[in-house]
Formats: structure tokens, sequence, C-alpha cells
């Protein structure tokens, strides 16, 4: 969608990811939304009352305290201390849900009816408990009750899982589990060197936490994604085995199940000058896409194909390519797509018609290694990890401060999510 304002991001900020039973273990879901809003308003200098709409994805409802309709927006601004004349909206579109939030409230701003709005997600697996189905009406006479984890098998019921699903692209593409376990080292090496480097401190803000234990109360620190794994070898990552009879995926080269939140607040330049804020990086195009349930890992290509041809920018003028690694196949597979000549000179609806079965003889590999060279600087989710509908406002807020410190420069981000979906969009600085 062209936009005819200037979009400018003037607060971003998130939570560390922690991992699955890790330190956040114990944070409700409305608190852990909170940290992200509180922060970004205070990284940005910006008034609770300046807010006018909180756009927010939350994919579980199941974690949530009140899981029938628990509106998590709201009860999230409200414990970050917006006021509660507030208005808000909870999304769910899996794990695009953090980046189409923005792109749904920019559409509020576009319209006139919201100044500035702010949007991200919120995604907690640690407090996803344990279902007892069909008990309601049927009542239990003997035999006990069946208890069903949400989380295993983690897939969608009525169809395949996502990672078989994405194992099966990522061979018709030629992307091989050498590839994908390589990636996933890189991504933990290049996140270990910007974390020692200190381009985390001004994106994500330490969580302390009282942990009570019985008699003993104990605080614990959460200061770095709790994934990431500092003596990772390319050895421990060959022994593991495929998960859900996936030909290449495995816990490896996939993100855990992560906990966190991340939020952005965003505005028009014209008004983030009117009140004296420091825009941090413009939002220039975002995108909605969507494609046969079962081709997960093509979404990114098509989100970029789409923000590529509605811009005019080509893709040797991007410095840098965010794509959310929900498997390490996801990026792998995007980018040998837009490292085919054939995809790149097609028009978008041709590459939407084709994409089961794209022609890859124009395939070229050195295009296809300049691609990776330029993807997840900063490492990506299967190193920080994935908390679901935080996600694509995570990776936004990476290109955006990696362009700060870069001096400037465009970024392509982009998102696949359930039963492929796919959001994107172009940052500059």
């Amino acid at each position: 969608m062209k936009f005819n304002q200037e979009m400018v991001v003037v607060g971003a900020a998130r939570t560390p990811f922690g991992r699955f039973g890790g330190g956040m273990k114990t944070v409700d879901i409305y608190e852990l939304g909170a940290m992200a809003m509180r922060s970004a308003l205070k990284k940005g200098g910006v008034r609770p009352d300046q807010i006018d709409e909180v756009w927010w994805g939350e994919g579980d409802t199941s974690c949530c305290r009140d899981p029938y309709t628990p509106v998590v927006a709201r009860q999230s601004l409200i414990r970050a201390g917006l006021p509660e004349t507030t208005p808000s909206v909870t999304l769910d579109k899996a794990c695009v849900s953090g980046m189409s939030s923005a792109f749904y409230g920019i559409g509020r701003i576009l319209l006139g009816e919201a100044k500035m709005i702010l949007s991200g997600g919120a995604t907690s697996f640690s407090t996803v408990p344990y279902l007892a189905r069909n008990l309601r009406f049927s009542g239990v006479k003997s035999g006990g009750i069946r208890l069903e984890d949400p989380l295993f098998p983690l897939e969608y019921k009525d169809f395949t899982p996502v990672a078989y699903d994405s194992g099966v692209v990522a061979v018709h593409y030629g992307v091989t589990r050498e590839m994908q376990d390589e990636l996933s080292l890189d991504s933990h090496k290049k996140y270990g060197k910007a974390y020692a480097e200190g381009f985390y401190n001004d994106v994500m803000d330490p969580v302390e936490l009282e942990i009570r234990s019985g008699r003993k109360t104990e605080t614990v620190r959460v200061e770095i994604d709790e994934q990431y794994r500092p003596n990772i070898s390319m050895n421990d990552l060959t022994k593991l085995q495929p998960i859900y009879g996936s030909p290449t995926i495995t816990a490896g080269n996939a993100p855990g199940l992560n906990d966190g939140s991340a939020a952005q607040i965003i505005t028009t330049r014209e008004n983030a000058e009117a009140l004296g804020l420091k825009p941090l990086y413009t939002i220039v195009d975002m995108v909605s896409v969507a494609a046969a349930h079962e081709l997960l890992p093509v979404a990114p290509a098509l989100a970029i194909k789409k923000i590529l041809v509605e811009t005019g920018v080509k893709l040797e003028d991007v410095d840098i390519i965010e794509i959310n690694e929900a498997f390490a196949a996801v990026p792998l597979v995007s980018l040998k797509l837009l490292a085919c000549k054939a995809f790149r000179e097609d028009t978008y609806e041709n590459c939407v018609k084709n994409i089961a079965d794209y022609p890859t003889d124009t395939f070229d590999q050195a295009y296809f290694d300049e691609l990776v060279a330029r993807l997840n600087v900063n490492g990506g989710a299967i190193a920080i990890g994935h908390a679901n509908t935080a996600s694509g406002a995570r990776i936004m807020i990476n290109a955006g401060m990696e362009l700060r410190r870069r001096g400037g420069g465009l970024a392509l981000c982009a998102i696949c999510g359930g039963l492929t979906q796919g959001d994107g969009c172009l940052i500059r600085v």
C-alpha cells in the first residue's frame, strides 16, 4: 500500500525473548505486552495520552487468565499506563501479527482517524495450559480426564505440520539440510557478535522479576535473548533428527517456543515534528500476501516482490534484508526465489500463480550469495527466539536500528505466518 504521508517510528522497544520455561515463564501475557509498551513510550519520549489507538498482535488466548475474549491489547495498555479512553484492537494473524498491527494502524492514520498509534504484539508459550475438551455436556463417568497439550504436536489440526510442509518446499527448491544448519549456526554467531558490540542495548530493555517458590522469593534478571547458544557447533546441529516427519527441519534449524513482546509507536513525520519527537526510521511501504497453505517458506519472497513492484526500488539498492527465521528454510527458500531471474522479472500476479513450481533454471548462485550476505546481519529468530506475534515488530526494529547504526540506507523486512500468510515492509533511514 503506497502511503500518501511519510510514516515514521518515534518509539521502539522489546523485551528479551525468553526460553520455554525460562526466566520469563511466570509473566502473564498482559504484563508481557505492557513491558514493551512502557519501554517504547519511555524511549520515544511519548506521553501515554498522545497515543490515539493501540493495535496489538496476540495469537493464543489459551494462555490468558481470561481465555474467553481476553482483550489482550486493552488489558496491556491499561497496565502500561495509557488512558482508559484509548481504543484498541487485538488481532490474530499468527506470526505476521506484529507487522500487520503496524500496517492496520497506519491505515487508521491515513484515514484521519488517528494521529499516533502504538503497535506490536506479545506471545507467552510458557504459560499455555493443558486443555480438557468435551467435558461440559458429556461428563466423565469413568476412565478419568484426558488432557491435551496445545503445543505438542505444534500444528494446525486439519493440516499437515508446517515443519513438514516447509521441509518439503525446501527440498523442492534445492535448499539442503546442510544449508539450513549453516544458516542456523551463522544466526547464533551474528547474534553473539551484535550483542557483544552493544547493538541490542538500544532496542531491548532487561527485565527483572521476583519469583516466589514456597517461602523464598528470588529475583531473576533477564537481559539477553535466552534462545542464544554461544557454544553451538555444526557437529551439534548435524546430530539432531528431523521433526514431524520433515525431510530437513530439526529443533536446531528452527526457533524455540519463546516468550516476549515488541512495540513500535508510529505517526506522520509532520506530527512528530510538531510534537518535538525524533523519528527513528521511516516505513516507506507495507504489504500483506497469502498463498496455498502448504507453501509457507515462499511467503516472504512474495511479500518482497510486491514491495519492489509497488515502490520501484531495486533489490540491488537494499542494504539489509530481515526475513524471520520461522525455520532456516524460510529465508533460504525466499532468497532462492529472489535469486531467480525469471521470478525477479515476472509480474507479481504471475509470481503468485507460478509460486508452487517456479522455474529455477535461471537461478543465479552468485546473486543468491550476495542476498544471504545481507540477511539478518544481527542474528535471526533461530538465535533470538520466535515469540510469534511479536516477531514481525521485532524484525522491523532490528532493521531500523541497524540502518541507524550504519548512518542510513534501505531495509526490506518480511515474515511468514500460519498457513502461508506473509507481510513485508520497506524501511528507510
